[in-house]
């Protein structure tokens, strides 16, 4: 295939992807305000459902504005070749290969995440801020981004370093190397997040005795579950809204808590979460889970190993001659419908993982409790009751808040 020919390929698959987006988005947005269902009649009220409409569609515009200014910088970027420019710009003065692509990697982040600044100071201050959701200070606001450029250079900069030296030094068969790589990575970020990441960017601290400390050793005794490390997480740092989640494996394991999750609901509330978030470690949805992301990067990995020698890539892009790095971009570019399947995949995997971990915090706690704490949640968060089916097959790796209702309350 001609250069030219894949340059206009290229723009052709971008625009069918932020057009199945859109149109995906549209639908959602479109569909109508119910009636308050009669599950949630003591949480929700038709003013309620009214503000959470609102949110929604302020968010989708603001999302269709920085939608349509990213898909025509983007499509500007390949129609006049500009990752060719920089490339070659770079070219002229790191002439060490391996360094040269760190260099260009570099500078097309730092460049989109200084342009993305505004539209996420936006959203933030603005659009969370008039919704009550916002608690993060400007202060906050740049040192998590200081310290993610600080992150990124170290841990992205030695991964990107290892993958770069493969390829130019193992040709075609880099890509089951820096598999076996990538796969350990994952397996050490899911075991050290809470003790090294996490900490850089919340302070998290022991949870303190009493009644839900003693309900939640009680419940963890009675399911044969070893739990040793409960955390609370400073969440409110951040954000009114609530979570919590489990990280590592084996003696390793932990449960963080955000303190607004604590300030939100009574102790069965909490319990019933942490039994919905043991039901994916029963179940094994963690275990399966980090082996389905496992395998997604090989078989990614394996299509670029297919693709990544082209000249006549780089050449589309606007690069003088062939360009391990412009053929990444051009990779993420032209193979992101399989990107998109494999999401939907995956995201069908989890929703049906959600149930079962429902099924087993009833079956082993109380449904009542479980279903309590996802109306609060979903009332406080503004959520969607009324999503359009599509939009959920597409992007929601949970199921729909009433789907869950039915099951845990019939």
């Amino acid at each position: 295939m001609s250069p030219e020919t894949l340059k206009y390929l290229l723009i052709g698959v971008v625009s069918f992807g932020f057009l199945l987006e859109k149109i995906l988005s549209y639908l959602n947005i479109q569909r109508p305000v119910p009636k308050v269902p009669e599950t949630l009649g003591q949480y929700l009220s038709s003013e309620k459902l009214l503000e959470a409409k609102a949110y929604q569609r302020e968010n989708y515009n603001f999302g269709l504005v920085t939608g349509i200014f990213s898909f025509a910088l983007t499509i500007l970027f390949i129609y006049m070749g500009w990752f060719g420019w920089i490339d070659d710009w770079i070219g002229n003065y790191i002439s060490n290969p391996l360094f040269h692509s760190v260099a260009f990697f570099a500078l097309i982040f730092i460049g989109s995440d200084l342009i993305s600044l505004p539209f996420d100071y936006y959203s933030t201050f603005v659009i969370e801020e008039k919704y009550g959701f916002n608690k993060t200070s400007l202060g906050t606001f740049f040192s998590d981004k200081l310290k993610g450029y600080i992150l990124s250079l170290i841990v992205g900069g030695s991964l990107l370093l290892v993958f770069l030296w493969l390829i130019h030094q193992m040709g075609p068969h880099f890509w089951w190397i820096f598999w076996a790589v990538a796969a350990v990575f994952m397996v050490l970020v899911n075991l050290f997040y809470t003790a090294w990441i996490l900490p850089l960017f919340n302070k998290l601290t022991p949870l303190e005795d009493g009644e839900l400390k003693q309900k939640i050793i009680h419940y963890a005794q009675s399911v044969s579950f070893p739990l040793e490390n409960i955390l609370v997480m400073d969440g409110s740092k951040r954000s009114a809204k609530a979570n919590a989640f489990f990280s590592g494996f084996g003696k390793r394991k932990k449960v963080v808590l955000y303190d607004t999750l604590l300030e939100q609901h009574p102790p069965d509330e909490l319990v019933a979460v942490l039994a919905h978030e043991v039901g994916h470690y029963k179940k094994k949805h963690i275990i399966l889970g980090m082996l389905a992301s496992v395998l997604q990067v090989g078989i990614l990995l394996f299509l670029l190993s297919q693709f990544i020698f082209s000249e006549n890539m780089s050449l589309a892009l606007g690069g003088s001659g062939w360009s391990a790095q412009l053929n990444i971009i051009g990779f993420t570019m032209l193979f992101s419908p399989i990107s998109m399947i494999i999401g939907i995949g995956m995201n069908w995997l989890s929703r049906k993982n959600e149930f079962e971990a429902d099924a087993f915090a009833k079956e082993t706690f109380e449904g009542k409790p479980l279903a309590e704490a996802l109306k609060t949640l979903s009332v406080k968060t503004l959520s969607n009751i009324n999503p359009h089916p599509w939009y959920v097959f597409v992007n929601y790796s949970h199921p729909p808040l009433l789907q869950r209702l039915e099951k845990l309350e019939n």
